[in-house]
């Protein structure tokens, strides 16, 4: 049917306007949906880029990476009510106590005869202690010079010549053994360069030797220390509980890696070509019964899955994961990673009240700690990437997060291997690190002697004196094995 005509003016116009108001309203819509499609890629754009900015500003303290990589500290900002450093109110005050009489050389006694002021008599107070000082120093003349001498001698029946002089004299050389083991403690405990050695040796010893000598010197430590180091090798897949870490190593340009194995009673240091699986199975074998604590490196997860080994990664380095969510521009991220972390803090508040109650309940806490960690995870889970990725990680290995709370003995972090490889990182800044296999096999030795004897409350300076004295007569060195 036909649509009948306007039959007047004002319906004609009232058409027309009608026409205008609908081809202005589809051209605002257009125009709008042009803004919003504008809108949600700017807020695409700047969600990109806040988060770009979110990676680039991590740091040890949001993330895995290490406190090295840092190219300027974080800085931690105190929070209310927390302790000022340094020595607190009311805390007691710790002096040094006094060294026992057998282990002092001399006594001076400083007496008076007459008053200093008015040269007047003087009488001793009763029942007041006297104004004793202690005093380390060292003495003059701190090396003494030695010459051995031992004429040849002829066998006309063996027909060959003979020389009474000790092996042990022979071997050493121009540094007795309590002097090599000091260049040995200069260069492996002290980061000392062979140049600073020198000039130590000759400004306050008077000892003058060239760089070469201190090569051979430290040769030889080197080689007094590889029975040592190869006896807690062997003993290493032994190990109960092992805390194990790793850091780059430098060589001649190329990239190598220490290992640091952490054991309950020593510390041994490996450096490797590689920091795959390969090394853990070279070091542990295949059959390692212990617990690793370990970051979530993907070698160890490997060897996990590969060989069935048991694993407690770190949940310190989890923590600061979790945090670096709260650095995401989404709020629901935000928000989910709070919960997160909220509930992560409350296992380590149980941790520290561990004394307060039963052994038991303690036990029963951090279980039920444990299972409101996994339900927070997994609940409301974001979209983003991130957020998806450490709640996977918790369904994933959730058991191996909290296997310290079912197996005693394991702590929840791997701070002790990383505080033990510290030394490493020090060492590799001063150092530059290695030129050479021998340098690599100097460093893992000396580098474990220093860590094991710290562990175990032993002197370095003297099982180093001690190997090399047993190295130059040829006898079995001391060892660093728990007994």
């Amino acid at each position: 049917m036909a649509q009948a005509e306007p039959t007047s003016e004002r319906e004609r116009e009232l058409e027309r306007r009608n026409r205008l108001l609908e081809a202005e309203n589809k051209e605002l819509q257009e125009k709008n949906n042009e803004l919003r499609e504008k809108e949600r890629k700017l807020a695409e754009a700047l969600d990109k880029a806040l988060t770009e900015l979110a990676h680039a500003r991590k740091s040890s303290c949001n993330s895995s990476k290490r406190p090295s990589s840092d190219i300027v500290k974080p800085r931690r900002e105190r929070l209310v009510g927390q302790r000022k450093i340094g020595g607190q109110p009311g805390h007691p005050k710790h002096e040094r106590p006094p060294l026992p009489a057998d282990e002092i050389d001399r006594f001076i006694y400083y007496r008076l005869s007459c008053c200093p002021d008015c040269h007047g008599p003087l009488r001793e107070c009763a029942g007041v202690l006297p104004n004793v000082i202690q005093q380390f120093e060292l003495l003059r003349h701190p090396v003494g010079t030695t010459e051995y001498k031992a004429p040849w001698y002829w066998c006309a029946q063996c027909q060959k010549p003979h020389c009474p002089m000790p092996p042990e004299i022979e071997k050493a050389g121009l540094c007795g053994p309590v002097l090599t083991a000091w260049i040995a403690y200069l260069k492996g405990g002290c980061h000392a360069s062979f140049s600073t050695i020198r000039k130590f040796l000759r400004d306050v010893l008077g000892v003058r030797v060239s760089r070469g000598m201190l090569a051979k010197v430290i040769a030889k430590v080197s080689a007094a220390l590889a029975e040592p180091w190869e006896e807690l090798r062997i003993l290493l897949p032994l190990a109960k509980l092992l805390n194990v870490d790793e850091t780059g190593h430098k060589e001649n340009g190329q990239r190598l890696w220490t290992w640091c194995f952490r054991a309950r009673e020593y510390i041994l240091f490996k450096i490797a070509e590689t920091r795959g699986t390969a090394e853990l199975l070279e070091m542990l074998g295949a059959d390692f019964a212990g617990v690793i604590g370990c970051d979530f490196f993907s070698s160890y997860r490997c060897y996990m899955e590969a060989f069935g080994g048991v694993l407690q990664f770190c949940l310190a380095h989890f923590i600061r994961e979790v945090k670096f969510l709260l650095e995401l521009p989404d709020p629901l991220t935000r928000r989910y990673g709070q919960r997160l972390l909220d509930a992560l803090r409350q296992l380590f508040r149980i941790i520290h009240e561990r004394k307060q109650g039963s052994a038991a309940a303690f036990q029963r806490r951090l279980d039920a700690q444990r299972r409101e960690i996994l339900r927070v995870a997994a609940k409301g889970i974001p979209a983003r990437q991130e957020a998806c990725k450490l709640a996977d990680r918790l369904r994933r290995y959730g058991e191996s997060y909290f296997r310290f709370i079912t197996t005693p003995g394991i702590d929840p972090t791997n701070n002790i291997a990383e505080q033990a490889i510290r030394f490493v990182v020090i060492d590799r800044l001063v150092t530059q690190g290695t030129r050479s296999e021998k340098g690599r096999r100097w460093c893992e030795r000396i580098w474990t002697i220093m860590a094991t004897c710290a562990q175990q409350g032993r002197s370095a300076f003297h099982f180093i004196r001690d190997a090399v004295i047993a190295y130059f007569k040829g006898m079995s060195a001391p060892s660093l094995a728990p007994t």
